[in-house]
């Protein structure tokens, strides 16, 4: 019965009080009265640009749900009045009674099972782990996938919430406007915070009241519309239960033109924080503001510290470039220099002059792509293109930054022809990922070419655990991405008849996560433990020099 007292931490996040913003009361308590939502024990304000219900089970596996709300003060500084009220309905609408209630239930049981298996496997208690961890890493995906659908399902209903109480336009608008202002807080508000570090030495007082000012002023249209573009574009996948912003609005029926685009992006006159949180909200502002201040003082003075450095190291590169030239690593590092200090237009003629001197040199084209391709030159494809051929790392964001500019030129097919390409490539990259993350019994292995060095270091670590009796280091023949290969250390241990068989596992795992943790291997490396599969052991040993170490005494 202890077991089942698993402890989860609450959310975090300013508590706010009924007398200190009656005007959120209000709202939160009409919109959970029209959707029969049970009341939320407690309201935190944080510095997130999100919204969201979280339920804390105040008797662990036994349930007993505390509710909580969370609202971001960003979120509320981003959108006019009537599109909060949207964005409150859809959250409140995952705990309604007044639409499809399995639904919702699915979707709450998801997040909690999920609390669950966290919040035991960071309590501490190992007993509670042993006693309920083959279940839940058993039934946890079993559910998942079975309620997977239901729960996508919920994220409509819950939008439907929102239309009910707020109108078919405040809700496709509230949709639009989520996905635009976090890129433009991410891509512009806070690169332009950051940029300060270059020429002040302690991080600004007052960030919330800038970002309270750009948030309410007009965005540019340019900017906006690549924005939504961008969202429009990304597909609804099967990692993650809400649906893409197409397929949300497509469900609300909501056909987007030029003037409610326009009216989107309007100056805010009066926002949802100036209105719910009435005179408080100056004090919140300072609150948050003077928080992340405290929180980025050491990195912030850290960083700019290195850009004081980068500034001398360039002025070193650039004087003696003009008496002599430089290497290719050298030339490289100025022109990484020159981009952060200098900006784009600086660097293309670096860039230029090193692809001169090594016309495959791969970071030099996929940089000198990226520049073109935002100043509409399509001769960059042809730079990310060589940069592709040398690194396969880079597919996947080289077809998307082909993707976006073949786009916006309106050459469509040309487009889709790399959108398939990356996806493609991302499949590979999948079916890569699971053949080094599992090994079967037809899988064939050969000698490892691990220098001596690296085997000694090895042998030393396994030496550290008594239990550990033999071990081999093979190499995994791979169907995908071969030239990065994968080695297999296979453990054989000593097994007590006294120890109980679930502790004996829990053992095996804390065995193989600490040789992770510790391995220094150049290569990637698989480790499990060899006990269970005889099978197994004789074809390792098969191989030419796979034992790699043997406990003293054991034969």
């Amino acid at each position: 019965m202890r077991s089942l007292w698993v402890s989860f931490p609450p959310p975090t996040g300013l508590p706010l009080q009924p007398k200190d913003v009656p005007n959120l009361y209000s709202l939160i308590n009409e919109i959970s009265s029209k959707l029969k939502a049970p009341r939320f024990h407690h309201i935190l304000l944080t510095n997130d640009f999100n919204a969201g219900v979280v339920q804390i089970p105040r008797l662990g596996l036994l349930g007993w749900q505390q509710n909580y709300l969370i609202v971001g003060l960003p979120l509320m500084l981003a959108l006019p009045p009537e599109q909060f009220r949207a964005v409150l309905a859809h959250e409140l609408g995952h705990l309604s009674g007044n639409h499809s209630r399995f639904s919702g239930w699915i979707y709450r049981q998801r997040e909690t099972w999920y609390r669950i298996l966290k919040g035991l496997q960071q309590s501490g208690h190992d007993l509670s782990l042993l006693i309920f961890q083959l279940f839940l890493i058993w039934y946890i995906p079993f559910f998942n996938a079975y309620s997977f659908v239901l729960a996508r399902m919920d994220e409509y209903e819950a939008d439907r919430c929102a239309v009910d109480l707020t109108g078919e336009q405040n809700t496709a608008k509230a949709l639009i406007s989520l996905e635009v202002k976090s890129r433009f807080l991410e891509r512009y508000f806070w690169s332009s915070i950051y940029k300060q570090i270059q020429t002040e030495i302690e991080p600004p007082k007052m960030t919330y009241m800038d970002m309270k000012q750009a948030l309410s002023q007009r965005l540019h249209q340019e900017i906006a519309s690549t924005y939504l573009s961008e969202a429009l574009t990304v597909k609804t996948n099967n990692a993650d239960t809400h649906p893409c912003l197409k397929d949300r609005l497509k469900a609300l029926g909501y056909i987007a033109d030029t003037q409610t685009e326009l009216a989107i992006f309007a100056k805010i006159e009066i926002s949802a924080a100036q209105e719910l949180l009435g005179d408080k909200l100056e004090s919140f502002i300072d609150y948050f503001s003077q928080d992340l201040r405290e929180k980025i003082a050491t990195h912030w003075r850290q960083k700019y510290a290195e850009f004081q450095k980068s500034m001398a190291t360039l002025k070193d590169l650039n004087h003696k470039s003009q008496k002599q030239q430089l290497t290719l690593e050298e030339a490289s590092q100025r022109a990484f220099l020159m981009l952060e200090l200098e900006g784009e237009e600086a660097v293309i003629s670096v860039l230029q002059e090193i692809i001169h001197r090594d016309a495959h040199h791969a970071s030099a084209n996929y940089l000198l792509g990226q520049i073109l391709l935002k100043k509409q030159d399509a001769t960059g494809i042809e730079y990310i293109e060589k940069a592709i051929e040398q690194d396969s790392s880079i597919v996947i964001g080289g077809c998307q930054i082909i993707y976006y500019f073949l786009k916006k030129q309106g050459r469509k097919n040309e487009a889709k022809s790399y959108q398939e390409r990356g996806e493609n490539y991302h499949k590979l990259i999948l079916k890569g990922q699971k053949e080094r993350y599992k090994l079967k019994r037809d899988d064939k292995f050969c000698s490892h070419n691990i220098s001596d060095i690296e085997v000694n270091k090895l042998c030393q670590q396994l030496s550290h655990y008594p239990q550990i009796i033999t071990a081999y280091l093979v190499k995994k023949n791979l169907q995908y991405f071969p030239e990065k290969p994968l080695c297999v250390l296979a453990v054989k241990r000593e097994f007590s008849f006294w120890q109980g068989s679930r502790i004996y596992e829990a053992d095996n795992s804390k065995i193989v996560q600490s040789l992770l943790k510790e391995n220094e291997l150049t290569d990637n490396v698989f480790i499990f433990i060899l006990n269970s599969n005889l099978s197994m052991e004789k074809k390792l040993k098969r191989i030419s020099n796979s034992m790699i170490y043997q406990k003293k005494g054991k034969k």
